[in-house]
C-alpha cells in the first residue's frame, strides 16, 4: 500500500502534463522504497505492530496521526541529506493523502478477516493443574491473546482440577483421537512431575511422528508472550536450551552498537540535558546528578548515573524503597522527566564506560537484588549480561515497584538474555520511542 501511494500521488502529480511523466517504475523505485521503509519504521516507533494494541479504526488513527508526522519529518530529512530522492513537496503531501485512507482500509480489512479465525491454531493441553490455570488466566487478562485457540484441556492422573471443569476434555482411548476430533495442530505439556507411569510418552511420542507439534509449556510461552515463565523453569531447561550466546563475536557486535547508539542519543539530546540540569539547579538547587549503587553484569557493582529527580532528603530514613505512583518526593522538575525518561539519559556515560549496555535488563541496587534472589528462582541470571539503559521488560511491562512486578519483569529479562541479538536490541529501541512519546510507565 504504502508502494502504491507514491506511484499514485506521482502520477496524479502529472496526470494532465502533456510532455512524458518525468518518472518511471524503475527510477522512482528508490524514492517509493525509502518512504516505505520510513513509514514502516515510524509506525513501529508508535507501537503499530504492537501485539497488545487494540483493533479498532479509533485506535489505528490515534496511532497513525503522529506516525505520519514522523515519517513526513523524516523524509524530509532523507531529501536534504540525499538530494536524489527529492520528491517535491507537492508529491509528498498527495502521497501522504494517500497513504493514509489506505493504511486505514487495508488495516479494517485485515482486523475484519482476522477476526473469522480463518489462520487461528488450535491446541489441547495436557495437564490440568497449576500450570495448566496459567492459560485460562492468560486468556482472561489479555485481549491480544488471542493468536491460538485453546481447545480443552486433558487430565491426568493425581493432578488437582485448577481449571473449569467444562474446558476438561472428555477422556478417550490415545490423545491421537482427541486430536483427530477436534482438529487440533499442537499439544501443549503444562505438567509439573514428568516421572513415572502415567506420563503419555508413547502417545505423544505417536502424535508427534503424525505432524502434530508437541511443545511444552515454557518454550509455548517463550514463543507466544515473549518471556520465559519462572514457574515453568528448571536448571536442566536452561543447561540444555538453546539461546544464551556469549560468545566473542556477539560480545563485539554488541559493544560496538553500544557505542554508535550512545554517541548518536548523546548528540541528539544533550541540548535537552542542558535544560534540564538547568531546570534541577533552579528548582533545587545542587546537585543536579543523582549516583546510586547498582548490581551489573556478574553481580559487580558500579555507580549509575541519573538526573536527581527527588528531593535530596528523598531517602532520609537510610532505607532503600520502592517509588510509588504519585510519589511526594519527586519534585515538579522530576515528575517532567521521569515521565519522558529524560532522567535516565546521563546513564550514557555509564554505556562509554563499559559498565551498561545500551540495551539489556535493568540493574537494580544490591539492597532489591539480595532480596529478590531469596525470594524468585533464578533471578541472578539476568546478571550473566550487561544491564541496560532501555529493555525487553521496560517495553513489554508497566513500572515493576514490588517483588510481584519484579518477577513479572524478570521472566521478559529472562527472554531477553536467552534470546538477545543485534535485531532485538534495533526492535527494543524502536518500541523505547513510542514508551518514550506517550508516556508509558513512567513513574
Amino acid at each position: 500500500m504504502l508502494m502504491f501511494a507514491v506511484y499514485f500521488g506521482a502520477g496524479v502529480r502529472f496526470f494532465d502534463q502533456v510532455e512524458p511523466l518525468p518518472f518511471t517504475f524503475t527510477s522512482l523505485f528508490p524514492e517509493a522504497g525509502t518512504f516505505t521503509f520510513v513509514m514502516i519504521l515510524s509506525m513501529a516507533a508508535m507501537g503499530m505492530y504492537q501485539q497488545d494494541s487494540r483493533r479498532d479504526i479509533k485506535e489505528t488513527l490515534f496511532r497513525l496521526m503522529p506516525s505520519m508526522a514522523l515519517g513526513f519529518g523524516l523524509m524530509t530529512l532523507a531529501f536534504y541529506l540525499l538530494p536524489d530522492l527529492y520528491l517535491g513537496r507537492g508529491i509528498l503531501g498527495l502521497v501522504m493523502l494517500v497513504a493514509l485512507p489506505g493504511i486505514l482500509l487495508t488495516r479494517a480489512g485485515f482486523f475484519k478477516w482476522s477476526s473469522l479465525g480463518l489462520l487461528e491454531s488450535q491446541a489441547i493441553v495436557l495437564g490440568i493443574g497449576g500450570k495448566a490455570r496459567e492459560f485460562v488466566d492468560q486468556a482472561g487478562s489479555d485481549p491480544a491473546y488471542r493468536r491460538l485457540k485453546i481447545i480443552g484441556f486433558v487430565p491426568l492422573p493425581d493432578e488437582e482440577l485448577q481449571v473449569p471443569s467444562s474446558a476438561v476434555l472428555p477422556q478417550m482411548t490415545s490423545l491421537m483421537s482427541l486430536v483427530n476430533q477436534y482438529g487440533a495442530g499442537e499439544i501443549v505439556i503444562a505438567i509439573q512431575e514428568r516421572r513415572g507411569g502415567c506420563f503419555p510418552i508413547q502417545d505423544l511420542l505417536e502424535c508427534k511422528l503424525n505432524g502434530i507439534k508437541v511443545t511444552d509449556s515454557a518454550a509455548f510461552f517463550e514463543r507466544e508472550r515473549g518471556q520465559i515463565r519462572v514457574n515453568s523453569l528448571y536448571p536442566s531447561w536452561l543447561v540444555f536450551g538453546g539461546g544464551f550466546d556469549q560468545s566473542p563475536l556477539r560480545s563485539a557486535i554488541k559493544g560496538v552498537f553500544d557505542i554508535a547508539a550512545s554517541g548518536v542519543l548523546l548528540a541528539a539530546t544533550l541540548p535537552i540535558m542542558l535544560i534540564t540540569a538547568l531546570c534541577i539547579l533552579l528548582e533545587d538547587g545542587a546537585p543536579i546528578f543523582y549516583r546510586q549503587e547498582r548490581v551489573g553484569k556478574g553481580g559487580k557493582t558500579f555507580m549509575v548515573l541519573k538526573f536527581r529527580s527527588m528531593r535530596k532528603d528523598a531517602e532520609k530514613g537510610g532505607n532503600p524503597q520502592w517509588a510509588t505512583a504519585d510519589d511526594p518526593r519527586v519534585t515538579r522538575v522530576g515528575k517532567i522527566i521521569r515521565k519522558l525518561r529524560i532522567d535516565e539519559l546521563p546513564q550514557i556515560f555509564n554505556v562509554l564506560n563499559g559498565d551498561m549496555s545500551f540495551v539489556g535488563p535493568r540493574p537494580e541496587r544490591p539492597y532489591f537484588v539480595d532480596r529478590l534472589c531469596t525470594e524468585v528462582p533464578f533471578y541472578n541470571v539476568r546478571h550473566s549480561v550487561k544491564p541496560g539503559i532501555t529493555g525487553w521488560a521496560q517495553v513489554r511491562y508497566k513500572y515493576g515497584a514490588s517483588v510481584q512486578d519484579a518477577i513479572e519483569k524478570l521472566q521478559y529479562d529472562l527472554y531477553y538474555v536467552k534470546n538477545h541479538s543485534l535485531f532485538l536490541d534495533i526492535i527494543i529501541l524502536i518500541d523505547t520511542i513510542e514508551v518514550v512519546v506517550l508516556g508509558k510507565g513512567g513513574r
